[in-house]
């Protein structure tokens, strides 16, 4: 559990189905997020998660909770083959809570909690054009834009530019 100035980030546990289910289920949400995010959001997909992800030593995946309630969440998806010493980042917040510096101090954090945890040297972020606010929370938490991939992903039935971030093991 690592306490922060709003919020804690600390491992999925059984008891978080209902706030998870809330907050993930949210249009506002899934349109920031890949498709593999499901939407509707439901029970089912909230005990599956916490299921997969409950009592693991060192974390892939954090809730980021408040008032110990699940409000989001922010997690890494390891590269494979020669590409090992990279992960992605990602990460979501219930809309209520946006605005709050809750997800920059919480990638802050992450980013710290990573390259201590994991033999990591690069992690890096993909960010929709539609979704200026996460470009800046990743700029806030010290990312740099690497590129802008035109026209590569397809949501919503929209094709979008993708933005590319990336920050460096220190």
């Amino acid at each position: 559990m690592i306490r922060l100035s709003k919020s804690v980030l600390r491992g999925f546990q059984f008891g978080d189905e209902n706030s998870l289910q809330y907050h993930a289920n949210n249009i506002n949400v899934w349109n920031n997020v890949r498709d593999s995010f499901p939407h509707p959001y439901l029970r089912s997909d909230a005990v599956n998660w916490i299921s997969a992800h409950h009592q693991l030593i060192n974390p892939h995946n954090l809730a980021i909770s408040v008032d110990d309630l699940v409000v989001g969440g922010i997690g890494i998806i390891p590269d494979k083959d020669i590409y090992k010493i990279n992960a992605e980042i990602g990460y979501w917040l219930g809309e209520e809570f946006w605005g709050e510096g809750i997800m920059t101090e919480a990638i802050e954090t992450m980013v710290l909690y990573v390259f201590e945890k994991f033999e990591f040297s690069r992690l890096y972020a993909g960010v929709f054009e539609t979704n200026p606010a996460s470009m800046r929370v990743l700029e806030k938490a010290g990312f740099k834009k690497e590129a802008i991939h035109q026209k590569s992903i397809l949501k919503n039935g929209r094709i979008l530019d993708e933005h590319y971030y990336s920050i460096l093991k220190s």
